[in-house]
């Protein structure tokens, strides 16, 4: 489920990619026509998988022939490094290759290419850097946060915002359950649980500080931050109690 979310937050770039593109049209990617449009998202999609795979691959020959820890774990953090600038250089998807090549170390190479030893220090250290990395992250939007505090002229648009996307997000959810649902039955309350526990974060932040510098930018930052706050303090704080409400309520215990 984390590679899986993980992979629709890579799409989720090359898509964003796309289209500041065509709003920029800074003439780098020639006439922004349907078929170049196409082209750019094979190329960042569909070329970011595919270098994801031969880095995963090349990285599970590497730690199949040893049985060092420390050398194992430097060559999953190299495999990171170099992977994400060939990618950049490429103009394909960093993120989408970080995901795929992470997919099969995980999968196939932590089944076939590595002991329970080795295992366990990749997993802690990669869970240390995760911790590390968003705490950093979180740090850097609390003190964007003070300075999008002075806006006070964007803060109606931001809060207009937030409810907008809650309904996106209902919509997004709604529809495909319908559609799915003559198929396949969905536990009672699926839909609002799905559409309250949509969270944002750093992923949005960092898209939004990636913007070319312009008259918008300053209003853009200021909607993103005030969605992902939202979304972190508000509805992360209290999906569970939705959750055990929503659950609680449609689940019949057998007691016999």
């Amino acid at each position: 489920m984390a590679g899986e979310s993980l992979f629709n937050d890579g799409v989720g770039v090359v898509v964003f990619a796309v289209v500041v593109a065509i709003a920029v049209g800074d003439g780098s990617h020639g006439d922004m026509n349907a078929l170049t449009i196409v082209q750019l998202f094979l190329t960042e999609a569909v070329g970011g998988a595919l270098l994801g795979l031969l880095a995963g691959y090349i990285g599970y020959r590497a730690m199949h022939g040893i049985d060092e820890h420390n050398l194992e774990v430097l060559i999953t953090l190299a495999m990171v490094m170099v992977t994400y600038v060939v990618a950049l250089q490429l103009h394909m998807s960093g993120p989408i290759s970080m995901v795929v090549a992470g997919l099969f170390i995980g999968n196939q190479g932590m089944k076939f290419a590595v002991s329970d030893n080795t295992k366990d220090y990749i997993r802690k250290f990669w869970s240390l850097l995760d911790e590390i990395l968003n705490s950093v992250l979180f740090l850097l939007i609390g003190l964007e946060v003070l300075i999008i505090a002075q806006r006070a002229d964007h803060v109606g648009v931001a809060l207009l915002i937030i409810p907008i996307t809650i309904i996106a997000r209902w919509f997004a959810v709604f529809v495909p359950i319908m559609i799915l649902s003559r198929w396949r039955t969905f536990t009672k309350g699926a839909i609002p649980i799905l559409t309250w526990g949509g969270l944002r974060g750093g992923i949005a932040v960092a898209l939004a500080l990636s913007l070319p510098a312009n008259e918008y930018k300053p209003t853009i930052l200021t909607i993103t931050y005030a969605v992902v706050l939202f979304s972190i303090i508000v509805q992360g704080l209290t999906i569970k109690p939705l959750v055990e409400r929503i659950v609680s309520k449609n689940v019949v215990v057998d007691t016999e």
